[in-house]
């Protein structure tokens, strides 16, 4: 049995002050990723889903019509509150929202025909969050790790370099996450992929979705305010210097200020048996 007191505590600044943006300037699902994850486990309106680290819902609420029930789980009590405002808006009320890490998940949840994780399985305990999620799911079920594949630190796009290094030049080249700022990114090692196949997972696949993307200067500053590595609390008294920064930055590539990328949305998808 996994021993959950070696768990570390979840960091409660790693999103601070960032829910609302969250929910309107982050990259969301293109409808074909659903479609898709639909089609792999023919969902039809039945069975539940359990989505982890769920955020503001951006995978929740969109998959509110494929199952008769979700439990959609986040440590982050902000997170959940703009979720439940979100699902609101468009009448999603067939998800359940709880408050606790990935981790402690059990039995008392019941079972899922499909588990999902964001943009955030890299911060949970992943073995744990594995071994726990195998035992929920049923036997023709599995799990869908998504990703919208807009990471700026290992774009090519002029722009999105000009905005990292705005970044830099405030925080420092090392990328930063958590404990207000103080704290430093480590690289996800070994890749999920690997982790996946050390579980007792049956067997993985990926699936990628080519879609555009469109930003404007104000929509980008939006996102970076909703990173861990870049949030607006790191910047204090700074945060307009830096805000002027990044318009000078990024009109320099493009006088327009509007932006265009083609990104390569993934699914990453476990089945259990």
């Amino acid at each position: 049995m996994t021993q959950l007191k070696t768990l570390p505590t979840y960091d409660p600044t790693l999103f601070e002050g960032a829910a609302e943006g969250y929910a309107q300037y982050r990259t969301k699902y293109p409808s074909a990723v659903f479609a898709k994850l639909a089609k792999i486990f023919n969902l039809n309106g039945q069975g539940r889903l359990l989505d982890l680290g769920t955020g503001p819902g951006l995978i929740a609420i969109p998959l509110r019509n494929q199952f008769e029930e979700i439990v959609a789980i986040d440590p982050d009590p902000e997170m959940l509150q703009e979720a439940k405002r979100q699902a609101a808006a468009v009448e999603a009320n067939n998800i359940i929202w709880l408050e606790q890490g990935a981790e402690f998940i059990d039995s008392s949840l019941g079972k899922f025909k499909l588990a999902t994780i964001g943009r955030a399985f890299h911060w949970m305990e992943r073995e744990v969050v594995l071994e726990r999620l195998y035992e929920l799911l049923t036997d023709d079920g599995g799990l869908a790790l998504l990703n919208t594949g807009d990471n700026p630190w290992v774009s090519s796009l002029p722009w999105k370099q000009a905005a990292v290094g705005v970044v830099k030049k405030w925080l420092g080249e090392e990328r930063r996450t958590g404990q207000r700022g103080q704290g430093i990114r480590k690289p996800v090692d070994p890749p999920h992929e690997v982790v996946i196949a050390n579980s007792a997972f049956a067997r993985q696949e990926v699936y990628e979705i080519i879609f555009e993307k469109s930003w404007t200067v104000d929509s980008y500053l939006g996102y970076l305010y909703t990173t861990a590595f870049s949030l607006k609390i790191f910047y204090g008294d700074n945060a307009k210097a830096f805000e002027a920064d990044l318009k000078e930055a990024l009109l320099a590539v493009e006088p327009s200020g509007h932006f265009t990328e083609e990104l390569k949305a993934s699914i990453l998808v476990a089945w259990k048996r």
